[in-house]
């Protein structure tokens, strides 16, 4: 059997990182993959790109990293109310100030998408979908649409983060699996605990989907505190503790 880890959406919060990290050592992970959202949202995008650096994980530039790395323009998004609107500015203009430039030359080389081929069986990692790093993929997109995006794609497994909410869903008839691991750093579940997906490779040779692989979310608590004060003590807004810390939903 093989193990593999799923990481996504660290949003520059170190220890959170770190906690998933132990946890995804302790689990005994052969390999580990990264969805990409490595800066904005906490002060340390220096520290967590050169810690997935040193690791040599495998990562796909989320739509933060890009931003960030090819010095694009904010859009604003419409969900967003003018409070979380002025601190998404500030905490990305933050990282734009900060981050150093070897660091976002490496943000520059990260690849869109991760292919990953199991027997017959294909897994395509992605931050948003195969097309966008920005487009979101909720656990009620309609049945049809992302199975057509799959089979044009050619996935049987799709992964993805960028919602920053987890879930497992068998589509067609159980012949395809869509997954988002949720977030690491800066989850929007009610329990804001850093999410991260195990995939345990049963049987490379297996003739149907459920026998191929074992797929859980795994919720990993970490040091709030330390991070509510690290944000706190920063230039990165307030906003951000105070989602995290649940004050804000």
């Amino acid at each position: 059997m093989m193990k593999i880890a799923v990481i996504s959406d660290i949003h520059g919060n170190l220890p959170a990182l770190e906690a998933v990290l132990e946890d995804i050592s302790r689990y005994g992970a052969d390999q580990l993959y990264c969805l990409g959202d490595l800066t904005d949202a906490a002060p340390w995008h220096n520290e967590v790109i050169q810690r997935v650096r040193n690791l040599r994980i495998p990562t796909i530039m989320g739509n933060h990293d890009e931003r960030i790395a090819f010095d694009l323009p904010v859009k604003p998004l419409a969900k967003h109310g003018p409070e979380e609107r002025d601190a998404r500015l500030t905490a990305i203009e933050f990282t734009r100030n900060t981050i150093t430039a070897d660091n976002k030359q490496f943000l520059r080389t990260l690849p869109s998408l991760l292919h990953l081929s199991f027997g017959r069986y294909r897994i395509l990692l992605a931050h948003g979908t195969p097309d966008s790093n920005e487009t979101y993929l909720y656990a009620d997109h309609p049945e049809a649409a992302l199975l057509e995006m799959m089979n044009n794609a050619g996935a049987d497994i799709l992964i993805t983060g960028h919602t920053h909410l987890s879930y497992i869903r068998a589509i067609g008839n159980g012949q395809k699996i869509a997954i988002n691991t949720g977030s690491a750093g800066r989850s929007k579940e009610p329990d804001r605990l850093a999410a991260y997906l195990r995939l345990e490779i049963c049987n490379r040779n297996a003739p149907t989907l459920p026998e191929l692989f074992h797929a859980t979310i795994r919720k990993v608590e970490y040091d709030m505190k330390l991070t509510l004060t690290g944000i706190r003590n920063s230039p990165v807004p307030d906003f951000y503790a105070d989602f995290l810390s649940g004050v804000l939903t």
